[in-house]
């Protein structure tokens, strides 16, 4: 399996039902291998050819050092360091936990119950060889009634080395009744641009009644980087989870996110956007399964690819029987920057129920080139007349997120000149 599974000494070996449960993820994996070309829900990505490196998982010897990365709004900030947690910078609040997995999963047997309980460990390799790995991320727990004013920033630093290195991460967070949080996670790397390596994360999510969790990414990994994140969120009646994804970075990039809506009333927004140029691959794939009736969801997805990159998006939305009075809309956008540029998309709805209502759609276009010849013809150069369209272009789905000062930074990462 090109050396991503090793046999290394983790902690809580010595525990039976823990070992049998990284075996089980092993097993899983094995049984799956990496996908191809072959692999229906990966036949657009093909991460074979990015994983024909070796990869190197061995424990960081940095841990404790972090760079001085400070966000431009206010938040509590954790980091991780090649996949290592650190202790966090911020006094946390009464009403919030953060405790590292391992210790998490070891001494709560609340938090044992739920993990690997809605990450599918059978139908995911990434998954089962995130389980197979256990042992480092965060516990994040909300309190019931408590509403965190500010938000949680999860800081994922890489320092790049000359090994290809495989980082293993796997978060658990759970929102009780009526609680809220607003969480941003923001993957960067410091280094050689052309650095190797691969992040694998796992974030297992659960969404009380009338709780409401706003969930924010921004990923800009290396060139020559791997990412591959899956996102498992269960929400129960009346709760909200709101996402919003921008992936510009890496060599092949996929987000996953896998949406429970498991009880009346509950709701999921899960939009995204991504920009990229050289020969990345970068993947937005969803499934929000409407399991009650009175669910609504919805998702606006936002490409720019130029060079000869590959946007994929595959989009599903899935109505269960009896699941009635659901609504469902999804619409994916992409412009091309190149004639050798690429966009895949696999738009599904799957309805089993009457008295519904659900759309999806996809549209695909260049930028304005009267546009852009007005702008060059009022002293703007080509390159920033460009950057100013793909600005706007992207503007209605990063307007979405509900903070200004994150809009911000966001915007400030939309450079999309960066190449090898």
């Amino acid at each position: 399996m090109n050396n991503l599974l090793q046999d290394i000494k983790l902690i809580g070996d010595e525990i039976p039902w823990l070992k049998d449960l990284r075996a089980k993820g092993r097993d899983a994996f094995i049984s799956q291998g990496v996908p191809t070309a072959k692999t229906e829900a990966w036949k657009y990505t093909k991460p074979n050819r990015f994983l024909a490196n070796s990869f190197s998982y061995t424990p960081s010897n940095l841990i404790g050092i972090s760079p001085n990365k400070t966000l431009p709004f206010d938040c509590y900030q954790i980091n991780f360091t090649n996949g290592v947690f650190n202790p966090f910078k911020s006094n946390l609040p009464q009403g919030i936990e953060v405790t590292p997995i391992i210790e998490a999963i070891m001494f709560k047997p609340k938090v044992r119950e739920k993990i690997s309980l809605i990450a599918d460990i059978n139908n995911n390799p990434f998954v089962a060889l995130n389980t197979s790995y256990l042992n480092e991320g965060v516990y994040i727990h909300i309190s019931s009634n408590v509403d965190i004013k500010k938000p949680l920033a999860i800081v994922y630093d890489t320092i790049c080395t000359d090994r290809n290195d495989l980082f293993n991460l796997r978060n658990l967070i759970e929102l009780e009744k009526n609680s809220s949080l607003k969480i941003i996670e923001t993957f960067g790397y410091e280094g050689k641009v052309k650095s190797t390596y691969f992040m694998n994360v796992v974030n297992e999510i659960y969404v009380d009644e009338n709780a409401s969790l706003k969930h924010y990414k921004l990923q800009d990994e290396a060139f020559k980087a791997g990412h591959i994140a899956y996102n498992a969120v269960k929400v129960s009646g009346g709760g909200s989870y709101k996402s919003f994804c921008l992936q510009k970075g890496a060599d092949m990039a996929r987000n996953e996110t896998c949406v429970l809506l498991s009880e009346e009333g509950a709701s999921a927004c899960v939009d995204a956007a991504y920009i990229m140029n050289g020969w990345a691959t970068i993947d937005t794939t969803t499934d929000i399964k409407h399991l009650k009736p009175h669910t609504t969801s919805s998702q606006l997805v936002k490409g720019v690819v130029g060079g000869q990159a590959k946007g994929v998006f595959q989009g599903k939305i899935h109505i269960a029987p009896n699941a009635i009075k659901t609504e469902g809309y999804q619409l994916h956008k992409a412009m091309l920057l190149t004639d050798e540029a690429e966009i895949d998309v696999k738009p599904e709805l799957e309805i089993f129920a009457d008295d519904v209502k659900c759309s999806h759609g996809s549209a695909c276009g260049e930028l304005d080139k009267e546009q852009l010849f007005y702008m060059q013809s009022r002293g703007i150069s080509e390159d920033k007349a460009k950057q100013l369209l793909i600005e706007a272009y992207l503007n209605d789905v990063i307007a979405k997120v509900d903070d200004e000062k994150i809009i911000e930074w966001i915007k400030l990462s939309l450079d999309s000149t960066k190449s090898e």
